[in-house]
């Protein structure tokens, strides 16, 4: 069993969408699949049809002293969702006192590896060091750290240091786009821990959050789809159970 954190290196770059996509792609592929998210905004329960008006979620049910295992939701028999949770504006001003109190999810999530109940969790981790940040991040088997070939995120990956032993993924690529190009062909030539598969910038990624679907339910049959599927086999080789055990 594995956790794996899925990061930005900074907001906006598709992490979120990327682990809706990765978790529908993995239990394509006859994997069991929790995603997690682990970010205030709350996000990724809509690619999973949760409506807007459900508030409950793990983080939310710990403030309030309930059970986070009773906030999971089924969305298909090998795919499992856990929201964050919409906090209310009184818990969200008093955020470091609350987050404090957050940081024990990360010893659950140890607990649920430790069951065999799912072959990968799935975390959707916010792009900032915030305390539970990093503390479930301590926890995690590897980290995806997402980044745009854009100016802004080859700046990051320059002054900014990535989870240990974190591999970088490039999501959003543009087809038609020089600067992205040369980017990109920088980056094979300085990073070292550069993933060799590439998400291309997709707008059935877009029209998936609109219609509350995983981009790969949605659209099958999108690059991005497609590409994804590719994501999650290299996934399963060199960071699933499997690989964990032979020291891959």
């Amino acid at each position: 069993m594995t956790i794996l954190g899925l990061q930005g290196v900074r907001g906006g770059v598709g992490t979120t969408s990327l682990t809706a996509a990765l978790g529908w792609a993995l239990q394509q592929l006859g994997e069991t699949v929790l995603v997690v998210d682990a970010s205030r905004d709350n996000l990724l329960r809509h690619f999973f049809n949760v409506d807007f008006s459900h508030e409950q979620g793990w983080a939310r049910a710990m403030l309030e002293k309930g059970s986070w295992r009773a906030c999971a939701w089924r969305y298909t028999p090998d795919l499992d969702l856990l929201p964050f949770g919409q906090l209310t504006q009184a818990q969200l001003q008093r955020w470091p006192e609350t987050e404090h109190s957050l940081i024990e999810f990360a010893a659950a999530l140890q607990m649920l590896k430790a069951s065999g109940r799912y072959r990968w969790i799935l975390l959707d981790l916010p792009a900032d060091h915030t305390l539970l940040t990093r503390s479930l991040i301590s926890v995690t088997d590897n980290v995806l750290s997402i980044a745009t070939p854009d100016a802004n995120c080859h700046i990051r990956l320059h002054q900014q240091a990535l989870p240990e032993g974190a591999g970088v993924l490039v999501n959003g690529r543009a087809l038609n786009s020089q600067l992205q190009d040369d980017i990109y062909q920088l980056w094979l030539q300085t990073q070292r821990n550069l993933l060799p598969i590439v998400i291309h910038r997709d707008e059935a990624v877009a029209e998936a959050l609109a219609i509350k679907q995983p981009p790969g339910e949605y659209r099958a049959d999108a690059l991005a789809s497609e590409e994804i599927i590719t994501l999650a086999n290299w996934c399963i080789l060199h960071y699933g159970e499997e690989a964990l055990h032979e020291g891959r």
